[in-house]
């Protein structure tokens, strides 16, 4: 086995909590390998609401801790990628027969000062008879409170953790299977298993188990090993509609069933619905939506807004689920903690492994992962990353306005939306995508509207992107924005390219 097949980290998992821990410990001085069975974020980190939250709902559960901790969190997230994140105003409709408005003011006062804001505004009431998000909703609706949150691309955020990494010394295998493993000679030897089926082995020092809905299954499986928690998976479900009104706030709405369901503003054209939280006992792999979740969705929006919609008004949907941490006493769903515990068993080398958490703690989580590992590697070497930029993240004051007004004026060739999509997309890195070029010509082919080569070599040679689906709905949400009875033209175009790419750069054996 070679020396470069060794390693003090091997990370299972490439949603956010394991990019983050990657991330985290390549910052550290760790050398790390992460393998991802399929893309990055390709399950439950790229099924959420896309929130960076505090979780108001959760101080009905009592769970001010988690309240706390994601509060402060929230502004730390919004400085490291202001291009992928930003500052997101709620509008809650009051409902009298639902929660009363002093219960709803007093957890708004708690959301607001239970952790300190620099970037967002706080709570205040608002007379919906007078406020631009009034107007889609029945006449009944009277009164309501506005507070703040955040918004984040959540499948870029975690391509931009393992790209972090990578710039680290991280080494990022995506389709790429952990087999087995097993302690020996006080160290992990573990067998992977490339997309072609062919394996490799691998030594390292500490194995962290970040497989998310699966890190049961990779424990008792690959790791032949037990645990004191547990995961238990609950779907959510979202719904994507054409916009149903047209300001910039995002709506909660309450449920007579105290469920709270958001609809959020969405690439422009769309509107967001969503969660669901149902229990799931089949292969994470495959979930999806359901009629009944459809109708409750819609059920949902429809006893808000004046005009009404029906399944048949869905234009795409998406379902994730989500690992949350088992415990005692949550008899619904929609109570289980959001809350994490990292599990280190020493008997031997080091293994540690992540059950639940939420995308808005990911990088204390990270962070609180990276310290447990360290200690047992008998590192000291510190944390680092509250203060520091994502890739593409280093805007000027965290004010991503001014950087992509400057940016369409140096790139004043480029369209303006196609300008404004690679500087949300890319932040500072949308230069490296560019490069030389100063035309659309110089981008090469429009392989679909709006889609250069360019593009698609940057997220082939940059951000691990293999495919169609890579590059249409996680790397960016365009499939969207493509004409229906076409996407299946424009994937096969997109594949098509990838793989004549693929041919005129292997490398022959």
């Amino acid at each position: 086995m070679t020396q470069q097949n060794r390693y003090d980290l091997l990370v299972v998992g490439g949603g956010i909590n394991g990019a983050g821990i990657a991330r985290d410990a390549a910052g550290r001085g760790l050398s790390v390998l992460l393998c991802e069975q399929d893309d990055l974020a390709s399950h439950t980190s790229s099924a959420s609401t896309k929130l960076i939250h505090g979780g108001l709902r959760y101080l009905e559960y009592r769970e001010f801790g988690l309240v706390r901790k994601a509060l402060q969190e929230r502004e730390t997230l919004l400085r490291s990628a202001p291009h992928i994140m930003w500052p997101l105003r709620f509008v809650m409709p009051h409902m009298p027969s639902l929660r009363p408005a002093w219960l709803i003011r007093i957890g708004l006062f708690l959301y607001d000062h239970l952790a300190k804001r620099e970037l967002l505004p706080g709570s205040r009431g608002i007379d919906m008879r007078r406020h631009a998000a009034g107007t889609p909703l029945i006449d009944t609706i009277r009164r309501g409170f506005v507070y703040s949150d955040g918004w984040v691309d959540d499948a870029r955020l975690v391509v931009l953790n393992a790209l972090d990494a990578q710039e680290r010394g991280a080494q990022i295998l995506t389709r790429t299977q952990l087999v087995s493993a097993q302690r020996k000679n006080g160290e992990w030897l573990a067998i992977l298993r490339r997309p072609d089926g062919s394996t490799f082995d691998v030594r390292a020092r500490a194995v962290a188990n970040a497989a998310g809905p699966w890190v049961g299954e990779v424990l008792h499986g690959a790791l032949g090993r037990g645990a004191q928690h547990s995961v238990r998976l609950v779907k959510g479900s979202h719904i994507v509609t054409k916009r149903l009104f047209d300001h910039d706030h995002a709506y909660i709405f309450q449920n007579p069933d105290k469920r709270i369901i958001f609809a959020i503003p969405y690439e422009h054209d769309f509107t967001l619905i969503g969660t669901t939280d149902v229990e799931y006992r089949n292969d994470p792999a495959k979930v999806s939506i359901d009629g009944d979740e459809t109708r409750y969705l819609c059920d949902s929006i429809n006893r808000y807004f004046k005009r009404k919609i029906s399944p048949a008004d869905v234009h795409w949907t998406y379902s994730g689920v989500r690992p949350l941490l088992e415990e005692e006493g949550a008899k619904n769903a929609s109570a289980v903690t959001r809350d994490y515990r990292l599990e280190m068993d020493d008997e031997g080398a080091p293994l540690l492994s992540v059950f639940g958490g939420k995308i808005t703690t990911f990088r204390k989580l990270a962070e609180e992962a990276g310290d447990m590992l360290c200690r047992a590697l008998g590192s000291d070497a510190p944390s680092w990353t509250e203060g520091e930029a994502l890739p593409g993240g280093d805007i000027a004051h965290a004010r991503f306005a001014p950087f992509a007004e400057a940016f369409a004026r140096r790139f004043a060739w480029l369209p303006a939306p196609l300008a404004l999509r690679y500087a949300r997309a890319y932040g500072t890195r949308a230069e490296r995508l560019i490069g030389h070029a100063t035309s659309l010509e110089d981008l090469g082919a429009q392989i679909a509207p709006g889609i250069y080569e360019a593009e698609l070599r940057y997220l082939r040679d940059t951000e691990w992107a293999t495919c169609a689906e890579d590059v249409l709905w996680r790397r960016s949400k365009l499939g969207l924005h493509v004409a229906p009875g076409t996407l299946d033209a424009v994937t096969a175009a997109l594949e098509s390219w990838f793989a004549a790419s693929r041919a005129r750069t292997a490398v022959p054996h």
